[in-house]
């Protein structure tokens, strides 16, 4: 056990790639590299044979990117906006990239481990940033290459789309008005009949009813019938 350790002390004391990450992640984070160093090797043994593996990788790749951005956001220096908006970048890639490759390369025991160890090279602070070295060796060039053709077919797929919508639009238009006009063409002899009952009615006048003057009208009072006087 203690050879072990010192093996893993002076692993930890070695110029290499992984003690420069594990030395910028503990001036950044303030934990000692020893302690990451045993938090990455427990996380590649849980995304090998650990339960959500999927799960686990993607809160990698998405939840500590988005705070940093967030931060980045708020801080008043731009150089921290632009690494982050590459990893974005690069991170949309990967995903579309992996969309079309996740149904074969999830079968391999060791996918969810390499997935996970891109997206930390990807977001890894320093000079070894992976977002930027992609960006820059990789995506960039292609972009300048052939981003003028790029722009040309969104600008006509967009006026494409535009049209089918006007047209879409157009039919719509016209379908509603052959509906309306046939609803029309239903309704109108009900209106009609409709009309003539109107009509009808209209022409019989209500019988004229005699109201009595007011003169002539008897008081309740006055027209009983006075009693018989008896003799």
């Amino acid at each position: 056990m203690d050879s072990l350790r010192q093996r893993f002390e002076r692993f930890l004391e070695q110029k290499n790639v992984a003690t420069e990450v594990l030395g910028a992640l503990e001036a950044r984070t303030g934990v000692e590299k020893r302690y990451l160093a045993v938090a990455v090797t427990l996380l590649s043994l849980y995304l090998l044979f650990g339960y959500g593996a999927s799960l686990l990788c993607n809160v990698i790749g998405f939840a500590y990117p988005a705070y940093a951005s967030v931060k980045a956001i708020e801080s008043p220096s731009k150089e921290d906006d632009t690494v982050w908006l590459t990893y974005w970048v690069v991170y949309a890639l990967f995903g579309l990239v992996e969309f079309f490759s996740d149904l074969l390369l999830f079968w391999f025991p060791f996918y969810y481990a390499g997935k996970c160890a891109f997206l930390l090279f990807c977001m890894t602070p320093g000079p070894w940033n992976g977002a930027l070295i992609l960006y820059h060796r990789v995506i960039r060039p292609l972009f300048l290459k052939h981003h003028v053709a790029l722009d040309t077919a969104a600008s006509q797929l967009s006026g494409r789309a535009l049209d089918i919508a006007a047209g879409i639009t157009r039919d719509a238009l016209a379908g509603l008005e052959l509906i309306e006009i046939h609803l029309l063409s239903l309704l109108r002899p009900r209106i009609k009949v409709l009309q003539v009952l109107a009509r009808g009615r209209a022409l019989v006048t209500p019988a004229a009813t005699v109201e009595t003057p007011a003169a002539l009208e008897l008081d309740p009072k006055t027209s009983q019938t006075p009693p018989l006087k008896s003799k």
